[in-house]
C-alpha cells in the first residue's frame, strides 16, 4: 500500500538539480515575451491627479503603458470590489497606477521612470493604533460570546486585565509573485500563475476583461512557496498580464523583484488585542472579554475570514466556561494584508497565549501547571459551540512530550543552572495546541479530480489543489495507487488547471490533501466499480493491464470525474455558532532556550514535539511540515520585524525592511540544536481519507513553545514571582528590553 510510506517529494529530483520548471521560466521561453514593470505611487495615501504615458513611448523598447482606460472590464482585482488594479486614489506606498510593458525587463524598468505621474498627498493612517484613534474600520465586527460574563468575572478569585500586541509576518516565500498570459488564435487566455486558487484567478482575470470563465484557462505548474500569500494576491498581477496579452497580442510575463514583492503584496495581519481575565482560587479559567483588533491594511481580501478564525482559535486548547471575544479590522493605508500559514488562528490563539504566561506568577503557579489545568477534556465544547472531539488526544500528547522531554528532571536543571549564572539564563516551556481543520466559509470545502486510466494500464490524475512544496501532489499519487492497488510509479500527476477541474478552492486552511485526496479516491472508485464485473469474468488473478485491455474491449467507461463535499459542516457568522472544522489537530511542544543577559540573544536549545497527523499519508512529507511550520512560527514570534515608515517625514508608510537585509528570516541557525519530533500513534481520523490529518498550519503554532521559555528564562534574570511582559516578535532587542523591565 503506498499510503503511509515514507516517499520522496515528487518532484524532489527536479527541485535539487534545478529541472523544475516554474510559471516564469515558462514565460522566458516563450518567443517574443513581452516583460512587465510596476509604476509605482510615492505616497501613502494620495489623489492621482495626472498620468501621462507618453515619455515611456521615448524610451527604446517600449511597446505598451497599461492604464485603467485600457481596462474592457471591470477595473478591479479583489473578490469584494474594492480594489482597483488601477487605482485614482493611492491607498499605499508602492501601489502599482499603471504598468509598461517592454521588449526587455530592462526597457520596461525605464519606461515606468519615465511615465509622468502627479499626486495630491492625502493624511494617511500607519499603524493600528492611527486607525484606532482614528475610528478607522472596514468589513464585519463580529462577537463571539458564551455564558455570561461579567457574572464570570465578578465570581472569579483573581481579575486581571491587559493587552497584547503582535505582528504581522511577510511570506517571504522563494518564487515571486510571476505570471505569463498569452492568447490562443480563437481568443482564448491562457495564464500561466503562480497562484493557490487557479479558480478565483480565472474568475478575476475574466471580469477584468469582460469575459466568461470558460474564455479563461489558468494553469499552475507548481508554485515556489505560497504560505497563503499566493491564495488572493495573485489575481492582479495575472489580470494585468492577461490585459497586456490582449491588447498586444504578444504573451506578457510579470514576475515582481523581491523589493516589488515586499512592497506591494500582503503579509500576515498584526494585531491588537485588550482583555480581561478571571481565574478562580485553583488557577482554572473562568471568564475571558477581550477585543481583538486586526490590521487588515488598505482593502478587505480576506480580512473577515481571518478575523472569525482568530475569534474562534482565542481558547487554543483551553476550556472558559464565559467567554465574549469581538473582533474588529482596522482599515489603514499599508498593504492590504492576507492569509498567511494558520489564517487568524496563530493572532488568537497568542492572546491566550500571552494571558497564561503573564498570569501564571501572580496566581502562584508554574505556567505549565497552569496550563495543564486548563486543558480540554472530554465532553466539553469550544465558545462557538463545536464539541472538542478526542480530547484525550491533547492530554496523551502532553503526558508524551512530559516523559520524553524528560521536563521535570530539567526544570530543575535549569533552576540549578539559572542559580550559579548571573549572566546567561535558561528557560523552559510546553505549550498545547488544538487547530480546526476546514474552511471558515463552509462552501469551499468540496473538491473535484479527473483520472484516466489508458488502455495499456497506467493511470493519470488530475485535482483541485496546487502544489507549493508542501507535498500535496506525492500525497495524491499515493492515494491514486493505493486505491488502484498499483505501484506509485504507474500513476502520473497533471499540472493544476482551471479546465480540467473547474471552480476550485483554494489551497489552503489545510484542507488540500483532506479534500483532493478524497475526490481522488471517489473517481479511482467510480473506475474499480465500472471494472468489476470484467474482473469477476477474468478472475482474481487477473494482470492489472490485461483487466483494463479486456474493459476497453467491452467499452467500459475508464475515466470518472471524482467529488468530495466535507459533511457535518455548519456555521452562523451572525451569531458565530457552530460545527465549523470537520476534527480539530492536536500538537504539544517543550523547548528550552538560553538568554544573554548583556545582549538578549539567545539560542534554542531543544524542542521536543508531538503532533496529531492521523494516519500519516506519507511520513516524510508530514515531517518536512512538522519541522518547517515550526520554524516559520519561530520566526514569526522571535525574528521577523515588519517595519513601516510612521514619521511625518516624506517616507511616511513606506516598508523599511525592504529585503532580506533588513527583514530578519530564520535559517538553519535558528533551528534548534537539538529538535525531536513525534507523530502521535492511535491518532486514526474517522471520515477522512485513509485516517489522515491536515498538517500544514498547526505545527506553526508549536512555536509558542520558545516565546514562553524566552519569558521563562527573562524571569531569571528577576526577583522570584516576576510577571514577564514579552513583545511580540521577542527579538534579541526586545528579550533586552524585558530583562531590563524584570531587573528594575
Amino acid at each position: 500500500m503506498s499510503v503511509g510510506e515514507r516517499r520522496p517529494h515528487e518532484a524532489a529530483a527536479l527541485h535539487v538539480t534545478g529541472r523544475a520548471l516554474y510559471t516564469d521560466d515558462l514565460a522566458l521561453r516563450a518567443p517574443g515575451v513581452l516583460h512587465a514593470h510596476p509604476v509605482q505611487a510615492p505616497h501613502a495615501h494620495a489623489r492621482l491627479i495626472g498620468l501621462d504615458p507618453a515619455p515611456a513611448y521615448d524610451i527604446p523598447g517600449v511597446v505598451r503603458v497599461l492604464t485603467g482606460a485600457d481596462v474592457p472590464g471591470v477595473n478591479d482585482s479583489g473578490t469584494k470590489h474594492d480594489e482597483p488594479l488601477f487605482p485614482d486614489e493611492v491607498m499605499f506606498h508602492g501601489q502599482a497606477v499603471a504598468w509598461v510593458l517592454g521588449e526587455t525587463l530592462e526597457a520596461a524598468r525605464l519606461g515606468a521612470e519615465a511615465v509622468a505621474a502627479a499626486y495630491d498627498p492625502l493624511p494617511s493612517l500607519v499603524t493600528i493604533a492611527d486607525a484606532i484613534a482614528a475610528d478607522s474600520f472596514q468589513g464585519a465586527r463580529p462577537t463571539m460570546e458564551r455564558g455570561d460574563v461579567e457574572a464570570g468575572l465578578a465570581a472569579s478569585a483573581r481579575v486581571f486585565e491587559g493587552v497584547t500586541e503582535l505582528a504581522g509576518q511577510e511570506h517571504f516565500y522563494l518564487e515571486t509573485h510571476a505570471s505569463f498570459a498569452r492568447v490562443a488564435d480563437d481568443g482564448q487566455v491562457l495564464v500561466q500563475a503562480s497562484t493557490q486558487h487557479p479558480t478565483e484567478t480565472q474568475e478575476i482575470v475574466a471580469h477584468v476583461l469582460g469575459l466568461a470563465s470558460h474564455q479563461v484557462t489558468v494553469q499552475c505548474l507548481r508554485m515556489g512557496g505560497g504560505f497563503g500569500g499566493k491564495e488572493m494576491q495573485p489575481h492582479g498581477y495575472a489580470a494585468v498580464a492577461a490585459l497586456g496579452a490582449t491588447l498586444t497580442g504578444r504573451p506578457v510575463r510579470v514576475r515582481l523583484t523581491r523589493q516589488q514583492d515586499l512592497t506591494m503584496t500582503g503579509k500576515r495581519h498584526g494585531f491588537h488585542a485588550t482583555w480581561r481575565v478571571g481565574f478562580d482560587d485553583d488557577g482554572r479559567l473562568r471568564a475571558l472579554d477581550a477585543t481583538l483588533t486586526s490590521g487588515g491594511g488598505w482593502s478587505l481580501d480576506l480580512s473577515e475570514p481571518v478575523l472569525s478564525r482568530a475569534l474562534c482559535h482565542v481558547d487554543n486548547a483551553y476550556w472558559i466556561p464565559h467567554v465574549r471575544v469581538a473582533g474588529r479590522i482596522a482599515r489603514t493605508h499599508t498593504t492590504s494584508q492576507t492569509a498567511f500559514r494558520g489564517f487568524g488562528g496563530p493572532q488568537g490563539m497568542l492572546v491566550i497565549e500571552d494571558v497564561l504566561g503573564r498570569c501564571a506568577p501572580a496566581l502562584g503557579l508554574a505556567p505549565e501547571e497552569l496550563r495543564h489545568r486548563n486543558l480540554y477534556a472530554e465532553g466539553q465544547a469550544t465558545p462557538y459551540g463545536q464539541p472538542v472531539r478526542h480530547a484525550e488526544r491533547l492530554a496523551r500528547a502532553w503526558k508524551q512530550v512530559l516523559d520524553t522531554s524528560e521536563f521535570a528532571v530539567r526544570c530543575k536543571e535549569v533552576e540549578r543552572h539559572n542559580a550559579g549564572s548571573p549572566h546567561r539564563k535558561r528557560g523552559l516551556a510546553i505549550t498545547p495546541v488544538k487547530f480546526g481543520i476546514s474552511f471558515n466559509f463552509t462552501s469551499f470545502n468540496q473538491a473535484g479530480a479527473l483520472v484516466h486510466v489508458y488502455k495499456d494500464g497506467s493511470v493519470l490524475i488530475n485535482h483541485g489543489g496546487t502544489e507549493m512544496g508542501q507535498g500535496l501532489h506525492t500525497k495524491m499519487l499515493q492515494v491514486a495507487a493505493t486505491a488502484l492497488a498499483l505501484p506509485v510509479e504507474r500513476v502520473r500527476l497533471a499540472p493544476t488547471r482551471t479546465d480540467k477541474v473547474p471552480n476550485t478552492s483554494a489551497t489552503a486552511a489545510s484542507s488540500g490533501a483532506d479534500l483532493n485526496g478524497a475526490a481522488v479516491k471517489d473517481a479511482c472508485d467510480q473506475i474499480l466499480a465500472r471494472i468489476a464485473p470484467v474482473r469477476e469474468r477474468l478472475g482474481p488473478t487477473a494482470a492489472w493491464d490485461d483487466l483494463v485491455r479486456q474493459a476497453y474491449l467491452d467499452r467500459v467507461q475508464l475515466w470518472a470525474a471524482g467529488f468530495y463535499r466535507t459533511e457535518g459542516l455548519s456555521w452562523d457568522a451572525t451569531t458565530m455558532t457552530g460545527h465549523p472544522f470537520k476534527y480539530f489537530a492536536y500538537g504539544v511542544a517543550a523547548a528550552e532556550v538560553e538568554v544573554d543577559g548583556f545582549t538578549g540573544a539567545y539560542d534554542v536549545r531543544r524542542v521536543d514535539i508531538v503532533h496529531d497527523v492521523g494516519d500519516s499519508l506519507s511520513p516524510l512529507s508530514d515531517l518536512g511540515q512538522v519541522e518547517g511550520g515550526f520554524l516559520q512560527g519561530l520566526g514569526w514570534l522571535t525574528l521577523e520585524d515588519l517595519r513601516w515608515d510612521s514619521s511625518d517625514g516624506p517616507g511616511r508608510g513606506r516598508l523599511a525592511t525592504q529585503a532580506a537585509s533588513t527583514y530578519k528570516l530564520p535559517s538553519l541557525s535558528e533551528l534548534p540544536a537539538d529538535l525531536r519530533v513525534t507523530f502521535l500513534d492511535r491518532a486514526t481520523e474517522d471520515g477522512v481519507v485513509y485516517g489522515s490529518k491536515a498538517v500544514g498550519e498547526p505545527p506553526l503554532m508549536l512555536a509558542f513553545s520558545v516565546r514562553e521559555a524566552l519569558r521563562d528564562a527573562v524571569a531569571g534574570f528577576g526577583p522570584p514571582g516576576v510577571s514577564v511582559e514579552l513583545a511580540s516578535p521577542a527579538t534579541p532587542e526586545a528579550v533586552w528590553w524585558a530583562i531590563e523591565r524584570v531587573r528594575s
